[in-house]
């Protein structure tokens, strides 16, 4: 699988960040030339991510997210969310739907949703290390890229 573009950046955790992490891989994904639907998976996929970073991993205390994204020539988008934050003990019960830390608003439907709009996702955690999460994405069009 030959990589045609990818691209990193890092922003501070804060919510006013989440609607820019959406946008830029909105974005970079339009090089592709995806469907509306495609491009609508991605950034509801990334929005969960970031939030999730903000809400647990930090708890709006602030720190880091690491995004990145690649796009392949056999039309698949690969986005990273990482953060450095307080880690999740267990993995498999935290993606449970509507499993949740926070007692107050949360829904506990985060990674439920993240699955829904990605083909493939993967998450790594180190409870104090923090969590990598990978989206994987078809997106139509990208052979011609």
């Amino acid at each position: 699988m030959k990589k045609i573009n990818e691209f990193r950046m890092t922003v501070d955790a804060k919510s006013v960040n989440e609607s820019f992490c959406r946008a830029v891989c909105a974005a970079f994904s339009a090089q592709a030339d995806p469907g509306v639907e495609a491009v609508g998976d991605v950034k509801t996929a990334v929005s969960e991510a970031v939030t999730n970073c903000i809400v647990h991993a930090y708890a709006e205390k602030g720190g880091k997210i690491y995004l990145s994204a690649a796009l392949y020539e056999n039309g698949i988008i690969k986005i990273t969310v990482r953060d450095r934050g307080c880690g999740i003990p267990d993995v498999r019960r935290a993606m449970e739907p509507l499993y949740t830390t926070k007692g107050d608003d949360r829904s506990g439907l985060g990674f439920s949703v993240m699955q829904t709009f990605s083909d493939k996702l993967t998450v790594r955690s180190k409870p104090g290390r923090g969590t990598t999460v990978v989206i994987e994405k078809m997106i139509r069009g990208a052979a011609d890229v």
